[in-house]
């Protein structure tokens, strides 16, 4: 049985820096905490270890479910050097960094209050179950291993994207008002020592208690990336390789699972996105799969084909019908089901769609219509273009930024829509995602050989993720940062959080300034200030005990 994974909703103590209330001559009120569970009276029994945890599995998987639908996607790609906000390139999200990203706007705000609501979260449960007698030590141990990982993996987010930050080891059960940035180094002193307690004691592949929950597999996914940051880069390629060869993972390379059969060349690419594939016990690729099942009360959707596909249905054929138009039990609709209901907010940069495909464009199995669909056709019998393709360099009828452009189906469901029927799923689905899988260890590893000037062992690992895809091998002489990048672009469009990776390798903004060519605002104002975000006006101001510096380059 699937443990619903996603919505699962607990009773914490939520003290985050965000609520502390300051009167009008900026006297601290006095506050009783109301309604609340401590650390203290929560945990009577270990059934509540079981509870505390599943919350924590609930509030890390809203960072990739759709809780706060496009705000995900602007650090999975939306302001970074692979997409713009194709609905309205000139004044949607991220399409201006000096507008976006400010220590006043909602954006700073929302991932500081996230993040940290996890880590102060995941405090209580360690502290909760380090109160409990097990008969098992080993199952306490597990527990305390995820609530370590999640710690570390909400720090991950809060030290890539704000640089120094409070350091919170402990529940916080009273009124604070006096934090302090700690510096970034002990941010990720931390957050190692978290990760490696839980690669020692969670279990291994295979022996998890349902689908979704961690592995040591996991954790030493997220070191690899961690200990690049530390530059510590031999035991980067040592916890990459742990992943690689000691709990039987492996890239898949044979079709398998699932096929939706409905696109000529569909081939294992496409099968490790199709629906219901992510965790079969034969997808040696899946490290850890966030879970959407919508058999499971309250189980997640993912707005994926909302955010990434082009709204498509909006076109006319040139003798002004519909250009799609079809039926749902007997009423007239313009969504083809295999599509979906995109709405274009997330477009990709040229780079993207385009470029990083040329060497390889009709060999690559991932740039494969199956996965990378560039053809589309009118469906109307109604017109005389019915059937026909739809021409994208015609500017009088194609907006390519919002009504067509390359649609990387790895976000969609085709004709598998559970919700919204005369919609095509309105945008939604319910696919598993991969949180990490094992084609990025690779490349993670390889950035670590690149560091240490290991050339031809990065390239060895880079090919083993190409060859899969029958891209043309390279030679170690080509290994370079821009290389692995564009791997990742080709490898992990819509899956990895782009922002994070390029702020972790210090090279967020001449990328942006290089790649980024939305036409409305090509390089979205993008300064050097920017390769982190903001600390919130608001948490400045209300932490009235101590000093609370903003990151330099930003003003109120």
């Amino acid at each position: 049985m699937k443990v619903n994974i996603s919505k699962f909703k607990i009773h914490f103590l939520n003290i985050i820096l965000a609520s502390f209330i300051i009167s009008c001559n900026d006297e601290v009120l006095d506050e009783i905490p109301l309604d609340f569970v401590s650390s203290n009276n929560a945990y009577e029994d270990t059934g509540d270890a079981e509870t505390g945890v599943i919350g924590l599995y609930g509030l890390a998987q809203e960072w990739y479910t759709d809780v706060d639908e496009q705000y995900m996607f602007i650090y999975v790609a939306l302001g970074t050097d692979e997409a713009y906000f194709g609905e309205n390139p000139s004044g949607g999200t991220m399409s201006n960094w000096g507008i976006d990203i400010t220590p006043s706007s909602s954006l700073p705000n929302r991932y500081w209050d996230k993040a940290f609501d996890l880590v102060y979260q995941a405090n209580l449960v360690i502290r909760g179950v380090e109160s409990l007698e097990f008969t098992d030590e080993t199952d306490k141990n597990e527990y305390l291993a995820e609530a370590h990982f999640f710690r570390a993996f909400a720090y991950r987010i809060l030290v890539y994207m704000f640089g120094d930050v409070p350091l919170v080891t402990e529940p916080i059960e009273s009124p604070k008002t006096d934090f302090v940035r700690a510096p970034k180094s002990s941010i990720l002193d931390l957050i190692t020592e978290d990760l490696n307690y839980a690669a020692s004691n969670l279990p291994t592949r295979g022996n998890e208690p349902a689908p979704g929950r961690l592995t040591q597999g996991a954790a030493w996914h997220l070191l690899a990336d961690v200990y690049l940051a530390l530059d510590d880069n031999e035991s980067a390629a040592a916890a990459a390789s742990h992943v690689i060869n000691d709990y039987g993972y492996k890239l898949m390379t044979e079709r398998f699972g699932n096929q939706y059969n409905i696109f000529e060349d569909e081939n294992v690419i496409t099968d490790l996105f199709a629906l219901n594939n992510q965790n079969l016990s034969s997808n040696t690729e899946a490290i850890w799969v966030i879970q959407n099942d919508p058999n499971v009360t309250g189980g997640g959707i993912y707005s994926g084909e909302r955010a990434f596909g082009p709204a498509y249905y909006n076109l006319k054929t040139p003798d002004n019908f519909n250009g799609y138009e079809g039926y749902y039990e007997g009423s007239k609709i313009v969504y083809n089901d295999t599509l979906g209901r995109p709405v274009g907010w997330v477009r990709p940069t040229n780079y993207v769609a385009y470029d990083i495909w040329k060497d390889d464009f009709d060999t690559d199995l991932r740039n494969a219509e199956s996965n990378v669909k560039r053809h589309f056709y009118y469906t109307n019998s109604n017109s005389a273009y019915n059937g026909k393709e739809i021409v994208l360099e015609n500017p009088k009828m194609i907006d390519t930024t919002r009504l067509l452009y390359p649609y990387f189906m790895k976000v969609a469901t085709p004709t598998q829509h559970f919700t919204q029927g005369n919609r095509s799923g309105g945008g939604y689905n319910h696919k598993d995602l991969y949180a990490m899988r094992l084609a990025e260890t690779y490349l993670l590893r390889a950035e670590a050989y690149l560091k240490l000037n290991e050339l031809g062992k990065a390239a060895a690992d880079i090919n083993l993720v190409r060859s899969r895809a029958n891209a043309s091998l390279v030679n170690a002489g080509d290994v370079n940062i821009d290389l692995i990048l564009d791997e990742r672009a080709r490898e992990l469009y819509t899956e990895e959080w782009r922002m994070l990776t390029l702020m972790r390798m210090n090279n967020l903004v001449e990328r942006v300034l290089k790649y980024n060519d939305n036409p409305g605002n090509p390089g979205l104002g993008i300064q050097d200030y920017n390769r982190y975000f903001p600390i919130p006006q608001s948490e400045i101001d209300l932490n009235t005990g101590a000093p609370l510096e903003q990151n330099p380059g930003y003003t109120n």
